[in-house]
């Protein structure tokens, strides 16, 4: 199989629990799509993030280098000073070309591996630094962490949406990034399935269901984030992977 369309780990995308489990209260919202499972985790921007990170300049506290050291070995911490230097470093002159350098960046250093896996739950959303610590995780920590990190090089909140979709070539839900170039503009999709960037039209395997960012959730549609459905903070995990950022924890 070719590299690019390969998929990673035992899984080909993820599996997630229901609506209850997120917290909608409206009506419309829920029939729409409860048949379908949902997951949807964003973080509202780098305000949010809590200690571990310098907002400024991109430094992970050395404090949080330590003990990801100590918990995980050598190599995560190295992991984690890549992933500042990244960010630290990009000169990049154009959105596209941040969003090739993230892309690689997790699809090439992270394994797949579901929640029940390595985390003993059907549903955890790692932070990044968890998701680096490991080197592992399901579509929605490649989604979030690809998701922060573009934020963190500057790409604006407007651009980038986190998408659930259904992967239809092996009939399960999964989650992957979009980018906007204008309001208007057919998304990018970055995805951990492939580590090509397409335009939203020739993802056909993929069936978008809802779309979130740092201030919105939205109904999908085929192109464009669709129908404004209220704030993101009634996304319930939000919150929760807010507290455990604020936490540092590993």
């Amino acid at each position: 199989m070719n590299r690019s369309t390969r998929p990673r780990g035992s899984q080909k995308a993820c599996q997630y629990n229901t609506t209850k489990q997120v917290g909608f209260n409206s009506g419309q919202v829920q029939k729409k799509i409860t048949p379908i499972l949902l997951i949807s985790v964003i973080f509202a921007g780098l305000a949010i993030v809590g200690p571990a990170i310098t907002i400024e300049k991109f430094h992970l506290n050395r404090n949080v280098l330590e003990k990801a050291k100590t918990k995980y070995g050598k190599d995560a911490a190295e992991r984690l000073v890549a992933w500042e230097n990244l960010i630290r470093q990009d000169n990049s002159s154009s959105d596209l070309a941040k969003l090739k350098k993230v892309n690689q960046f997790f699809n090439e250093r992270i394994q797949f591996v579901n929640d029940i896996d390595l985390w003993g739950m059907k549903d955890y959303w790692a932070t990044p630094i968890e998701f680096l610590c490991r080197r592992a995780g399901d579509c929605e920590d490649f989604a979030i962490a690809k998701y922060f990190t573009l934020k963190a090089m500057g790409i604006t909140d407007k651009k980038l949406n986190i998408q659930y979709v259904k992967a239809l070539q092996y009939n399960m839900a999964h989650m992957v990034l979009t980018y906007f170039s204008t309001p208007d503009a057919e998304p990018l999709v970055l995805d951990n399935l492939i580590d090509s960037i397409e335009p939203a039209s020739k993802r056909t395997d993929l069936l978008p269901v809802f779309s979130f960012n740092g201030t919105g959730l939205w109904l999908a549609k085929q192109r464009g984030r669709g129908k404004m459905a209220g704030s993101s903070s009634r996304v319930k995990a939000w919150g929760d992977l807010q507290e455990r950022m604020a936490q540092n924890k590993l």
